[in-house]
């Protein structure tokens, strides 16, 4: 399992970032962009440079400041980069994007943020048809499409290969002589548009504009493939318009998106701020202080603060230098990881009815710790509150999910979970009042499948209940 199993947290795949500039070291600035998209992705990092006839990569496991030691020397004008999890293919030196390849027309560096579900039939008729794959992801599959294609340009070659997959991506592409960003016709993952002085970027999310310096232009929709050179910006919808049909991954706004960003024309703070005002509406508790589970409850328990008029309080302290835990072997070891991550201050808890805002419960390992915890130091009672539906079903959109009888809501019932995770009372965002905390889309936009099991792409037989896309 990839995600913190101490944390209990889902995780995004990946973030992209590309630039075109010809006044730039754009090198550098692919760096400080993916440096701002760090959170998308923590297992590899990587950097793709081309000047039109060559073209260079850096790229290595881990942190962008453990993975990225040295910079690409190619004084390029184009680059494409990318920060990973893996939801598809191994944990492996070899799965780290870019992925750059050398075809008969030139070269190409691909970045890839999302999950193919037709990924693995492709692949096997790929192999059939003597193709040769050097990683285990899905990712890889694309760049076999493009080279393959028979069509006249790469921006021909690039449709007919994407108008074959199916699922979540978005995708930033550098080639000889453009840089291509292209999202799926859904648009489950999140991409922008914003310009530099002399050129432009495309980034996962705006955060990564604001880092660098760049003016916002627009989200990318569904669909859309832009295409940037000498000659500015072009767009082109790729997607037949009966595919097109918005599902934006609602999951960016609960949790994946970093909080100053913004999604497609709504504020990640705002909607944060939102949900956790629903929860007061929806709950109407009587408490004495609003807490979170730092950092990911933070902004919706200050909504919900501001909304009941019930004071806000720092209870749970979390150590910024304890890294990434990863499962434990026993309950003791388990617990001793969490108290490494969060510690309660006695002096705010004891004796207090909390309210505590996190934001989802995947397989409930973590929360009856902190519960625990609380009550240890001295809490009254605990009332957990979660600011989205209980996650039922698995993702299979680019989410680094358990299988589906990991999750603990798909096998019990509210009461039962809040007596797992010994609360005085547990209570889930409704999907009603999730959709009025986003306020600048409509419901019929966005994604809820891991809350109701409603794909809008089919998920093929072997991915059903989860099961990973791993072909080694």
């Amino acid at each position: 399992m990839n995600y913190d199993a101490v944390f209990d947290k889902w995780h995004e795949e990946c973030g992209v970032f590309g630039i075109y500039d010809r006044h730039l070291d754009v090198a550098r600035y692919t760096y400080w962009g993916l440096f701002a998209l760090q959170h998308r992705g923590q297992e590899s990092a990587g950097i793709a440079v081309t000047n039109g006839d060559d073209i260079e990569l850096a790229k290595n496991m881990g942190l962008l400041t453990e993975a990225i030691k040295e910079l690409p020397k190619l004084k390029g004008h184009i680059a494409t980069g990318h920060v990973r999890y893996s939801t598809t293919g191994s944990n492996s030196p070899r799965n780290i994007q870019p992925l750059v390849i050398h075809y008969q027309d030139g070269h190409m560096g691909v970045a890839h943020n999302g999950n193919l579900t037709n990924a693995l039939a492709i692949r096997r008729q790929l192999e059939d048809d003597g193709s040769v794959f050097q990683t285990t992801m899905d990712s890889e599959v694309i760049v076999n499409l493009i080279a393959r294609s028979k069509a006249a340009t790469i921006e021909d070659r690039i449709v007919e290969a994407v108008n074959k997959i199916e699922g979540a991506y978005s995708i930033v592409i550098n080639t000889t002589n453009a840089l291509i960003g292209i999202r799926d016709p859904h648009g489950y993952r999140p991409l922008c548009l914003g310009k530099t002085e002399h050129g432009y970027v495309l980034a996962s999310e705006t955060c990564a504009l604001d880092v660098i310096k760049a003016e916002f232009i627009r989200h990318i929709e569904p669909g859309e493939m832009v295409i940037i050179n000498d000659e500015g910006v072009r767009s082109r919808i790729y997607a037949p318009v009966e595919k097109i049909e918005k599902k934006l991954c609602v999951f960016e706004y609960i949790y994946f998106a970093r909080s100053d960003s913004n999604i497609d024309g709504q504020s990640v703070y705002e909607t944060r701020l939102n949900m956790g005002r629903e929860l007061a509406r929806e709950t109407k508790y009587d408490a004495d202080i609003v807490m979170s589970i730092p950092d990911s409850g933070t902004t919706a328990a200050l909504g919900y603060a501001r909304e009941s008029g019930i004071p806000f309080a720092e209870g749970l302290i979390k150590n910024r230098y304890s890294g990434r835990t990863f499962i434990k072997p026993n309950q003791e070891e388990r617990e001793l990881a969490v108290r490494m991550k969060l510690n309660a201050v006695p002096e705010v808890v004891a004796g207090k009815r909390i309210v505590l805002i996190d934001d989802s419960i995947v397989r409930g390992t973590t929360s009856g710790l902190i519960v625990k915890m609380l009550k240890e130091a001295g809490a009254k009672e605990v009332y957990m509150c979660i600011s989205s539906p209980a996650i039922e079903y698995s993702c299979h959109y680019g989410i680094d999910t358990s299988v589906r009888k990991e999750l603990i809501a798909a096998t019990h019932t509210v009461e039962q979970i809040r007596e797992y995770i010994k609360a005085d009372k547990l209570h889930y965002l409704t999907q009603e009042g999730l959709c009025r905390a986003i306020t600048n889309l409509e419901s019929h936009e966005m994604c809820f499948a891991c809350f109701d099991g409603d794909y809008a792409v089919a998920v093929p037989e072997e991915q059903e209940e989860g099961v990973k896309y791993v072909l080694e």
